[in-house]
């Protein structure tokens, strides 16, 4: 479950961004710069999952792991 939601973030970051240039190319940069914080910030959330800590085992995995 948490591996689909993490891709789905991934997905939101691509068109966070997508809607980042638009916004820059129709010239309102404030909204652009929103967006592209929105995007690294969501990239980092998911970066925060998936790196592997000093004993080598990812968040994500962990998280897997634990019975609900």
């Amino acid at each position: 479950m948490i591996e689909t939601v993490l891709a789905l973030l991934m997905l939101a970051v691509l068109v966070l961004g997508a809607g980042a240039v638009l916004q820059w190319r129709r010239g309102d940069r404030r909204k652009a710069m929103l967006l592209v914080i929105l995007a690294l910030v969501a990239a980092l959330n998911v970066g925060i999952w998936t790196i592997p800590d000093a004993s080598g085992e990812a968040p994500v995995t962990k998280a897997a792991e634990t019975p609900t």
